[in-house]
């Protein structure tokens, strides 16, 4: 199995904001794409969104390779080579969108899912073709976040995870191989793990949100566009790391559940910019604010790195 970008036949399953980004990264690198989205509202959305998005990334020439779609039955599937989902995070319609697309794709063509929690051994449980399924999990926003996950289930080919890396990385992206099919994968473990510290910090009374936040972005998490934790202990020395470990680890946080700043916050209804309130307030003129800060400051980031990221034909 070998992926060639202009040879390859993608279909997006779910045009909303993660569907449509992942969409334009597939067709940046080469790749005619297909996004299939039921709702008509949001799919008369989409070819303006994709114009933008493409131009913005500089490449418009490849518009043409982006169209849509109402429903699975109008698509060919006969020219389908790889599906990724990006339907919502709900275990029970992504089982029965699999299961339906076992049927609908041709047995060589890969069936992947972008879900952010849900190993792909569960979503894939009882199929008779599980072998060509696996994770293939984008960050938010898909197409300026360089990273994804390209996570092995339980029977997952290897075949598979190493020809999607190829074509990942075709596309303009870095794909990091995830072995083992655990929940949070391995982004999102490591991001948990920063944030259930943060927030016990928070409900400890060490430290405020806003300067836990500052402590990331321009202390210790600034490096890390420059290296990553291995590389940065390469840098300052194992054994400073290894004597601040033994007196830092016994009083690190480990518990089971979420923090009570978070866990107030969700029982209220707080639940960030989408109800107007969650660590901070938000109204519709501050929201575009950071939004807009947000992704020039990830467009900026993108040209610091640009020169370690593949090169897209």
């Amino acid at each position: 199995m070998l992926f060639t970008p202009s040879e390859t036949k993608v279909v997006i399953v779910g045009g909303g904001t993660m569907g449509a980004d992942v969409a334009a990264v597939c067709a940046r690198g080469g790749c005619a794409v297909q996004v299939m989205e039921p709702t008509t509202e949001r799919r008369a959305l989409l070819p303006d969104y994709f114009a933008n998005t493409m131009t913005d990334l500089g490449y418009e020439h490849r518009l043409h390779l982006l169209s849509t779609a109402g429903s699975l039955e109008e698509i060919d599937w006969s020219e389908v080579d790889l599906v990724i989902e990006c339907v919502p995070e709900r275990l029970d319609i992504k089982q029965e969108l699999f299961a339906k697309l076992e049927q609908y794709a041709k047995p060589e063509a890969v069936l992947a899912s972008n879900s952010t929690s849900f190993p792909i051994s569960d979503i894939s449980a009882g199929l008779k073709t599980a072998a060509r399924m696996i994770g293939l999990h984008f960050f938010m926003p898909a197409h300026l976040v360089p990273c994804v996950e390209v996570v092995y289930g339980a029977k997952t080919s290897p075949m598979v995870g190493e020809s999607l890396s190829r074509l990942m990385t075709a596309c303009g992206m870095v794909p990091v191989t995830v072995k083992k099919d655990l929940p949070g994968f391995l982004a999102n473990r490591l991001q948990h793990a920063l944030s259930r510290e943060a927030f016990a910090m928070v409900d400890a009374g060490i430290a405020s949100l806003e300067d836990i936040d500052k402590a990331v972005r321009f202390g210790f998490g600034f490096r890390y566009i420059a290296a990553g934790p291995a590389m940065q202990r390469d840098h300052a020395g194992l054994d400073v790391h290894g004597a601040g470990g033994a007196t830092i680890y016994p009083t690190l946080n480990n518990s089971p559940d979420i923090a009570k700043c978070l866990s107030d916050r969700i029982a209220s209804g707080k639940l960030g910019m989408k109800t107007g309130e969650g660590f901070y307030s938000w109204t519709a003129d501050t929201m575009k604010a950071e939004r807009e800060r947000y992704q020039e400051a990830l467009r900026e980031g993108l040209k610091i790195i640009q020169k370690d990221l593949p090169q897209i034909d």
